[in-house]
């Protein structure tokens, strides 16, 4: 089989010669025949390439967020997906479980709130205190994010064969899984119960 490095890899947009047209008419192959490529890459190639590609996704999905009209934050999505999937919340432990500052927690909360999606009632165990829960409309409005979102990213991958997109699917929530172990064993987070689409869940 063919190999490829993970440098080489990245330059062309993550396609192979047959995907790009490199191929001549007759050539066999991986690429030709629509095998996926072998290739290796040392853990500070996969370091590099793979942080490169992250700041560029991150980049891109910005900026197609910021061309959608009425796109709530990623904030509100996280709070709103918290209190829909897990049930009525402090302020403080949403801070908590969604690696938020308090103030910006505060400050989405308020918005939630005067919109409908999110009401606020006493805490049984601390009178002084508020839990917060999402209200009819923030579950509706939570099950809209969710049908954007998963309507978006489907028709991302139209193109990709069905193979490829298993591939991807399989391999980040191996990353994630990592990411999650990751910041539990050395940040102090907490860990991740549930299986990968729970988790996306809480996460809208």
């Amino acid at each position: 089989m063919g190999k490829e490095k993970v440098h080489d890899h990245a330059y062309n947009g993550g396609k192979t010669d047959g995907e790009t047209g490199g191929k001549t008419d007759g050539e066999t192959g991986p690429a030709a025949s629509g095998t996926a490529p072998v290739g290796t890459a040392t853990p500070e190639e996969a370091g590099a390439a793979l942080g490169a590609e992250i700041v560029r996704f991150s980049r891109l999905l910005a900026a197609w967020k910021q061309r959608v009209k009425n796109e709530p934050c990623a904030a509100e999505r996280i709070l709103l997906a918290r209190l829909v999937t897990d049930g009525p919340r402090r302020a403080t432990d949403l801070a908590t479980e969604a690696f938020l500052d308090l103030s910006t927690v505060s400050r989405q909360v308020r918005s939630l709130v005067e919109r409908g999606l999110v009401e606020r009632r006493p805490d049984p165990e601390d009178r002084r205190g508020y839990l917060l829960s999402a209200t009819d409309a923030g579950h509706e409005a939570y099950l809209e994010f969710r049908r954007q979102r998963d309507a978006k990213y489907g028709a991302l991958l139209t193109s990709w064969s069905p193979e490829d997109r298993y591939q991807l699917i399989r391999l980040l929530i191996r990353l994630n899984d990592d990411l999650a172990d990751f910041a539990h064993e050395h940040l102090g987070a907490s860990p991740h119960p549930g299986t990968a689409v729970e988790q996306g869940d809480k996460y809208a």
